[in-house]
């Protein structure tokens, strides 16, 4: 049996050595979930049906100019942490429209022609407001730049839901293609489903490869006989909340994962993020996250890890060996340089990292180093089914519910009633 490559190291200045919960019920409860229907990210990665379904796509259309991603959320965040972490070649280049800021639109289709783009709309339940609102002005920006001609089916893709939404009605009545997104995965853990992986396939990110690495980590976390990184990760963070700890402080050290800290930062937010737990009791439960990168947050956020208040606890991403490297001896001679002419650039990354890693010891903060052998598509799907696991069990051992989101439902609901009231206004 595959087991994931990647390696955890725990910091913990705390005395205390509980442990919480015991890795046993961990992986009772986790099997648990596996087999709930109504939650299917887990099963993600031994499903085959989507992954044949967007290469079919891939194989039907042309290696486009640009890649147009469109949706918000979960349906922007991971395709854009996977595009970012698996690298982009010179076409197609990706723009990803993930906002309703109408200077920020102008901004991306300027200079572009929409005969050079294919357009990827994403929205689990077809009917996301600011999806629809984009979908809107690109199907009207890409007539008013066709002389009014412009042959939709073959630059439009959605992906939504399987039977239901608007989206689902209009690859109908248009004659699109339409991918699924399973109606048992939830936005923010959709990045495994058509909503990433199709995307992958015109980077050429190897998206089995991602799935592989997915289920490499489902099979080490359900494993009791084993040490379980996700169940050592679970309870060094349990243990530090009951001592005041709340504030998850995701920090990679690499650049191509930037974004991933991004998805991180919703994964965690709005899963844990809750009024009510279980039981109807209000509870107000949650972990903040906080997205750094390394070293360049060395430079601005570290100061206050460092010696702020006593509320944080760092996961760091070690990358082992990066893909590309430059030595460090150069024209421009000066002491500054000199010390670093035997080195290459990797070498510095690694020193900063390490240390790093000696300061906090040394401050007696807390923290969690996870390593990958290199920021490959498989080690990326480790990465990100690590933490989608760690989120479901967090929310279970916090005894809320992680796969709902109740307080952004209610902000939509009242967006509307503004807009009725403007409409109202102005009739």
């Amino acid at each position: 049996m595959n087991l994931s490559t990647l390696k955890i190291d725990i910091h913990n200045p705390s005395a205390s050595q509980d442990t919480l919960p015991d890795v046993k019920d961990f992986v009772g409860q986790l099997k648990k979930l596996a087999l709930r229907p109504d939650i299917g990210f887990i099963r993600l990665a031994e499903e085959k049906k989507l992954l044949q379904q967007c290469q079919s796509i891939r194989e039907k259309y042309p290696l486009p100019k640009y890649f147009i991603h469109v949706g918000i959320g979960g349906s922007s965040l991971g395709p854009q942490m996977l595009i970012e972490a698996i690298g982009q070649g010179p076409h197609p280049k990706f723009i990803f429209i993930n906002n309703i800021d109408p200077d920020q639109i102008h901004q991306d289709l300027m200079g572009i022609s929409p005969h050079d783009c294919l357009f990827y709309f994403v929205s689990k339940s077809g009917t996301t407001a600011e999806t629809i609102a984009h979908l809107s002005i690109l199907s009207n920006w890409a007539l008013s730049n066709s002389n009014g001609k412009f042959d939709f089916s073959k630059h439009f893709i959605f992906c939504t839901d399987p039977k239901n939404g608007d989206l689902r009605q209009l690859t109908r009545e248009f004659s699109l293609d339409g991918l699924d997104v399973p109606a048992d995965v939830g936005g923010r853990f959709s990045v495994l489903t058509s909503v990433g992986l199709l995307p992958a396939f015109f980077v050429n990110g190897q998206p089995k490869s991602l799935l592989d690495g997915a289920q490499h980590v489902v099979q080490m976390a359900m494993n009791p006989a084993i040490q379980n990184p996700v169940w050592q990760t679970l309870n060094a963070l349990l243990l530090w909340k009951n001592q005041g700890i709340t504030q998850t402080v995701l920090m990679p050290y690499s650049s191509r994962l930037k974004s991933f800290a991004d998805w991180f930062v919703q994964l965690w937010a709005e899963s844990l993020g809750k009024r009510t737990g279980l039981s109807g009791r209000e509870v107000f439960e949650g972990l903040t996250p906080i997205r750094a990168y390394g070293a360049t947050d060395q430079h601005s956020q570290m100061q206050l890890f460092m010696e702020g208040p006593l509320d944080k606890a760092l996961i760091i991403i070690k990358v082992a060996k990066f893909q590309n490297d430059y030595p460090l001896k150069g024209h421009f001679k000066c002491a500054s340089a000199d010390k670093l002419s035997a080195f290459h650039l990797s070498d510095l990354m690694e020193a900063e990292l390490e240390g790093t890693l000696m300061a906090l010891r040394e401050a007696g903060r807390p923290y969690i180093l996870i390593t990958i052998p290199a920021l490959t598509s498989e080690a990326l799907g480790e990465l990100i089914m690590f933490f989608e696991i760690l989120t479901a069990m967090m929310g279970h051992y916090l005894n809320i519910d992680p796969f709902n989101q109740p307080g952004v439902e209610a902000g939509k609901k009242y967006a509307f009633e503004c807009l009725k009231h403007l409409a109202d206004k102005n009739a």
